[in-house]
């Protein structure tokens, strides 16, 4: 096993931490297809069992090649240890899940992906969990909100879609004061762009499927902690409920963190002149970018963040302009996922928010006009002319109107 020392720095980390060779001495990660895996003897099999020893079991449990990803990302983001799951949704679910009790209770900020949403505004309720939302950006509100005992906080900033930008390092202060741990669903600045465990945050999650694999090949989660709550909380609920990832899927994924700061920085430059872009155009009623000085948090993101990240959200006016860019676009894909090295694009309302109903979507800023791009490595040029070609469409519309 090659020891990786911690000194090394993220791109280094990236091609480089956790890896385990084989006696063969294979250059490339080794991928395990193996569901299980045989002992000595039956006695090294108790011990096994017992944890006497350290040995693969079963890929349920663990696999080599799972964890040359799990190693590899503990070491990208500082922390103790990871646990790899099959989606990021499981990885979500599974850390709430494994933390929480009947009685227990939860503040979370407004702004959540779709599924996240349900879990806690409809599947937590179910076993008798208490939920709260609260506006992530209003600090007023999660003080209110943790002057009663709690036991975990979730958040997702900068949040899907609307780009919000939660102060983690106040919420954190407020949540530990309430004797919870915070939660902290970093997938939309990704593990170089923003360090949530320097923030305050107690557990850091992923959805592998965007960024880290970034080509649109598989499906993947990462949860990450202190060792301790990792083997002790999560790890049981991991284990005997059965989220595993797959090991193929894990291979797939060592490769696409090999070239992760490289997709991120390009993306990153990309979407920030995309998004001045938009901004310039009469069709657009408003842009939502980090680095833009019309954010209106843009100070605090750029106090949590290195860069504005990949993601450019923008409002034009109505469900029926969105649709009609949105099916002129040519180069640009409509898609549901993002951080892919293709630029994908989506209607909020419609897909990944349409089940939290219309009256909280409207609590969220999600109007029937609003689109957002996930920008690839396209050349930005032809990405503006694709862009400008779509709302050209949207202009002459309203012109014969």
């Amino acid at each position: 096993m090659t020891d990786t020392p911690r000194s090394l720095r993220p791109a280094s980390l990236l091609v480089h931490g956790g890896t385990m060779r084989s006696e063969f001495g294979e250059t490339s990660e080794a991928l395990f297809l193996s569901s299980g895996f045989v002992y000595d003897s039956a006695e090294q099999a108790e011990q096994t069992f017992l944890g006497e020893v350290q040995h693969f079991q079963y890929s349920r449990f663990g696999n080599p090649t799972v964890q040359m990803l799990e190693n590899r990302l503990a070491l990208l983001e500082g922390a103790e240890a990871c646990r790899a799951t099959a989606t990021g949704m499981a990885a979500v679910s599974s850390t709430m899940l494994s933390h929480l009790k009947a009685g227990d209770r939860v503040v979370a900020a407004r702004a959540l992906f779709g599924s996240c949403h349900w879990i806690v505004s409809t599947l937590l309720p179910r076993y008798g969990i208490e939920t709260v939302f609260v506006e992530g950006a209003d600090l007023g509100q999660w003080e209110q909100a943790l002057a009663t005992p709690t036991q975990l906080v979730l958040v997702e900033s900068p949040s899907n879609p609307m780009l919000e930008i939660v102060d983690l390092q106040a919420v954190a202060d407020l949540a530990h004061a309430s004797g919870a741990i915070v939660v902290v669903d970093n997938v939309f600045a990704t593990p170089l762009l923003q360090h949530p465990f320097k923030l305050g945050a107690d557990v850091v999650v992923y959805s592998c499927t965007k960024h880290i694999d970034g080509q649109g090949r598989v499906l993947g989660g990462a949860v990450l902690g202190r060792k301790k709550w990792v083997e002790e909380v999560l790890q049981p609920f991991t284990r005997n409920t059965g989220p595993a990832m797959s090991p193929f899927n894990a291979w797939l994924l060592l490769k696409g963190l090999e070239t992760l700061s490289l997709r991120v920085d390009a993306s990153c430059r990309n979407a920030e002149q995309v998004a001045q872009f938009l901004e310039s155009r009469a069709e657009v009623v408003r842009v939502w970018y980090p680095t833009l000085a019309s954010h209106p948090q843009r100070d605090l993101a750029m106090r949590q963040m290195s860069a504005g990240g990949t993601l450019v959200t923008f409002d034009l006016g109505s469900k029926e302009a969105a649709f009609r860019f949105l099916n002129r676009l040519g180069l640009i894909a409509i898609s549901n996922n993002l951080g892919d090295s293709k630029s994908l694009i989506t209607h909020p309302a419609t897909t990944t928010h349409m089940r939290v109903g219309a009256e909280e979507r409207a609590r969220l800023g999600i109007g029937d006009g609003v689109v957002r791009l996930s920008v690839g490595l396209e050349d930005p040029a032809d990405l503006i002319e694709d862009l400008g070609q779509a709302l050209d469409a949207v202009a002459q519309r309203l012109a014969a109107e």
